[in-house]
């Protein structure tokens, strides 16, 4: 595959997901107002550390998918930081992140063909904001060459209630070195965990992937062609309302509720991993 070149200033667009409740947080985080919206751990809340993490020079404003009943909370949260998003594409009905991810994948495509972008969930916690974009610039070269980069979490200890990845080439010191992804874990038992912490070639899967739209809609076309053909209509049926992209309610209603991993990723064999070794939480419990 012919490798392609950075536009510049803005190379990479972020697609930051909205759509989780984090009810195991509850009653702090609810259906109503998720733990994202809230400043759990410093003055913002958890979405705009998520939007601030990715606001610099090689990044483009941030393309934000979110449910309608959080709509406005969006707007609000970045106009705080006098930021606006690129697009706020409202998902009629949760559907998990495969739909969600294409649909923003096809939405900027349309105006940037093979446009380069980082998803990222609302909800994760990374105080090294410098540190982290280094590791998605760094992965940046392998994104372009044609691969489906993953960010893979060093493990501090047996965790059972995340997949995990298996690396290829890992190192003592999880050094960020772009390299094929061996196969996805899933979530473990204690043992196993235990086992994969112990052998240092695993990773937590973070859920934050970096790719042009052009390899990701390619992925879907391979492994997932009806969820690509549902969210191609509901795309094509979006209705702009007050500054809003409502994606077609009726063909929505139609895709099923899975994740990108189970969809595509699984399948794919264009897949790359980019180990970080600093700190990260998805504040999935109070115990996290």
């Amino acid at each position: 595959m012919m490798k392609r070149t950075l536009p510049i200033p803005a190379i990479i667009h972020p697609v930051i997901l909205c759509g989780g409740a984090g009810t195991r947080l509850w009653p702090l985080s609810r259906k109503s107002f998720p733990k994202q919206f809230s400043a759990l751990t410093g003055e913002e809340t958890l979405f705009q550390a998520s939007v601030r993490r990715f606001t610099a020079p090689e990044f483009s404003a941030p393309v934000v998918v979110s449910g309608s009943d959080f709509r406005f909370i969006v707007k609000d949260q970045m106009a705080a930081m006098g930021l606006a998003a690129a697009a706020t594409l409202i998902e009629p009905e949760g559907r998990n992140t495969a739909p969600a991810i294409l649909a923003a994948a096809l939405l900027l495509d349309q105006s940037e063909p093979g446009a380069l972008m980082i998803v990222a969930p609302s909800d994760h916690v990374i105080p090294q904001d410098a540190a982290f974009r280094a590791v998605v610039l760094a992965a940046v070269p392998a994104a372009l060459s044609g691969q489906i980069v993953t960010f893979g979490i060093r493990p501090d200890r047996p965790e059972t209630g995340y997949g995990w990845l298996e690396l290829s080439e890992p190192s003592a010191d999880f050094a960020p070195i772009a390299q094929p992804l061996r196969r996805f874990v899933e979530k473990p038992d204690l043992t196993r965990a235990q086992a994969m912490l112990a052998d240092g070639r695993h990773a937590w899967n973070a859920g934050i992937f970096l790719a042009t739209t052009t390899d990701l809609i390619a992925a879907f076309a391979s492994f997932a062609p009806d969820i690509l053909k549902g969210v191609r209509a509901a795309v094509s049926a979006i209705h702009h309302d007050l500054g809003f992209a409502r994606l077609g309610a009726a063909e929505w209603a139609l895709l099923p509720d899975v994740s990108i991993d189970y969809a595509v990723m699984e399948k794919a064999r264009n897949l790359t991993v980019m180990p970080y070794s600093g700190i990260w939480s998805d504040l999935g419990g109070w115990e996290a």
